[in-house]
């Protein structure tokens, strides 16, 4: 006879997760972060009390920057270990559905736990309902279906006993890795049900690594041997398949010059010979020109987003070919590339075997070293400046740069700053977190705090603009309460100076982006140093580049976050120096304004160079 134990159904499922292990032993679900309402308090509230340090939780500001703080914590831990986030029903769970999209957009894990209705609708409707007239079964939740990896709806206790199983094999699934919804009925939480105790035996969850086809390695072994000019661009899926070491040796060993996008970026340290810099819309001029004239692209974990490909138009060499390493056969088969189905460390260890002592055409190895130059000019500090003067953005990185070690992570999101780190911070190896999939703003702060509690030993450089500041940025004080140190280099440039920048750029006059132009009776005077210190972070305003760098080196040794604002200047892009690439952003076709009719022509031209089918 099967041995049982009566749980309500949040009991079991706290239970069940503190059993979950990872393949470092600890747990997969590493706690809970929780914001309580009557969706979920008397319920799973009551379970996590009792569960303690079994399953600990913590309490945020806001539902969806605690769900950015787990995801940036999978994100940094290379998904081999995630967090949970619950909330109440109605406000509580949507304002989880964006970061549900930027866990699903990133492929990260993360359990998300929103309360739902009662199952048993005797109160129907409950407060926070949201109510279909045409069918019962809708609640607010539903909206997490399309960017849920897995969905599902508990609405009876033993609906856990498939559900959580499925949640667990999503999450450690490297091809379908994803977040997980699961939409827990308030009155379900707090029903009991007779489990079976072998239910809650520790289990480990390893990540399968998937050989790839020995035919599909063939293939693209004759390629590589058949290029002139081959090049490797480096994606974050060899980031999660810690095919780090496993790149630098196949690079070196054949040949093949390494280009990065947004996610693969610091898989190889700058300072690595076959590392050429980033690739596409916000690429280095080194990397750049490698992509441009490669006959053979071979993409490593990569989705092939466009700021990567620039919009399609990068590859521009007659004939190219394209290859795609990728565990999800959705990405290797894009834009006609010959696929390899496979983890891509194994994959690589594979065609490095088949392809023996070959070694690619030559490149020229001073074209990374004279981009590094040009990138050390333009991010040093400018001298004899007027009084008035703003620092660029450049300026700034270069700050933190002079200051940084191989200790040192620099993270991001959105705005200017993910383009001009790109471009121009020389990472270490690992020493670069960027959410970019989704670039979602109001990422930055809560996700500097993940990135840290993931990895504590790094040094974690936030960069925010002001405009991403004003959107989220109450993790600050769950920072200070925990006392997880981070430094935030808050650049304050008035506005949205990136779009107003592709504003300008698209032809357009200055409008609704920078405070100066936009419809407000009064120019705001926004004081952030106060703000983040009434948080009760460290703040200080920094008066120029120098100052920035010295506020930087007092924050490294102190208990709590550091939130240093400097004014920048909002005119003037990264990509000034040699950087960069033509991005389809589509410009009126009709227009009385000469200047849209100006970018509308150079937009027509970049298109020429689109390659959408191979």
């Amino acid at each position: 006879m099967t041995s049982t134990i009566r749980l309500t159904a949040a009991q079991a499922m706290v239970r069940y997760l503190s059993a979950q292990m990872g393949e470092d032993g600890e747990r997969f679900i590493d706690g809970v972060w929780a914001i309580f309402g009557h969706g979920n308090v008397a319920g799973l509230g009551e379970a996590l009390e009792q569960a303690g340090n079994a399953l600990p939780t913590w309490r945020g500001q806001n539902e969806q920057t605690m769900a950015h703080t787990a995801i940036a914590y999978a994100k940094a831990k290379k998904r081999s270990r995630a967090m949970a986030v619950t909330s109440s029903i109605g406000p509580g769970a949507t304002n989880m559905v964006t970061a549900a999209a930027l866990a699903h957009v990133n492929r990260l894990p993360v359990l998300l736990i929103p309360g739902d209705v009662f199952a048993g609708r005797a109160p129907d409707p409950v407060l926070q309902q949201v109510e279909d007239f045409d069918d019962g079964t809708v609640s607010a939740n539903d909206c997490f279906r399309p960017v849920s990896r897995y969905f599902d709806r508990i609405s009876r206790p033993e609906h856990l006993l498939t559900a959580l199983p499925r949640a667990f094999r999503v999450m450690t699934d490297p091809a379908n890795c994803g977040p997980v919804t699961l939409s827990f009925c308030q009155d379900t939480q707090a029903e009991a049900f007779d489990y079976p105790e072998s239910f809650f035996e520790p289990k480990v969850w390893r990540i399968r690594r998937p050989e790839p086809d020995a035919r599909e390695i063939a293939d693209v072994a004759e390629l590589i041997r058949n290029a002139k000019k081959p090049v490797l661009l480096c994606g974050g899926g060899a980031i999660y398949s810690q095919a780090e070491e496993t790149l630098a040796d196949f690079a070196t060993k054949h040949g093949i010059p390494v280009i990065e996008t947004q996610a693969g970026k610091a898989a190889l340290a700058q300072a690595h010979p076959m590392n050429f810099g980033a690739a596409g819309v916000d690429g280095a001029e080194s990397a750049n020109n490698l992509a441009e004239a490669a006959d053979l692209i071979i993409g490593v974990g990569t989705r092939f987003q466009d700021f990567t490909t620039g919009s399609w138009a990068l590859f521009k060499a007659p004939g190219r070919r394209l290859v795609s390493i990728n565990v999800q056969p959705y990405d290797a088969g894009k834009h006609g590339a010959v696929g390899v189905v496979g983890d891509a460390k194994v994959s690589l260890e594979r065609l490095s075997t088949t392809l023996g002592g070959h070694k690619a055409d030559a490149f020229d190895p001073q074209a990374r070293l004279d981009w590094l130059a040009k990138v050390d000019a333009h991010c040093s500090a400018r001298k004899n400046v007027p009084e008035d003067y703003l620092p660029l953005d450049a300026e700034v990185i270069g700050a933190v740069q002079r200051t940084s070690s191989d200790k040192t992570i620099a993270m991001c999101a959105a705005g200017t700053m993910p383009g001009a780190l790109k471009l121009l911070w020389q990472a270490p190896q690992g020493g670069y977190h960027m959410e970019y999939g989704f670039s979602c703003m109001g990422y930055e702060i809560a996700g500097a705090m993940g990135l840290k509690l993931a990895q504590p030993e790094r040094d974690v450089v936030c960069f925010v603009g002001d405009g991403s500041y004003m959107m989220a940025n109450s993790e600050l004080a769950t920072a200070v309460m925990r006392r997880v140190p981070f430094t935030v280099v808050l650049t304050d440039n008035r506005g949205f100076g990136c779009i107003n920048r592709l504003q300008m750029g698209t032809g357009g006059t200055q409008f609704n982006n920078l405070y100066q132009y936009c419809n407000v009776e009064a120019q705001p005077e926004i004081d952030f140093v106060a703000h983040a210190a009434a948080m009760g972070a460290h703040a200080v305003k920094a008066k120029d580049i120098a100052d920035l760098e010295a506020q930087i080196r007092a924050s490294k040794d102190r208990a709590i976050p550091t939130v240093i604002v400097i004014d920048t200047d909002p005119m003037h892009g990264p990509g000034e120096n040699g950087g960069g690439h033509w991005w389809d952003v589509a410009v009126p076709e009709v227009s009385d304004r000469t200047s849209i009719n100006a970018a509308r022509e150079k937009f027509l031209a970049g298109r020429k160079h689109q390659n959408l089918v191979d």
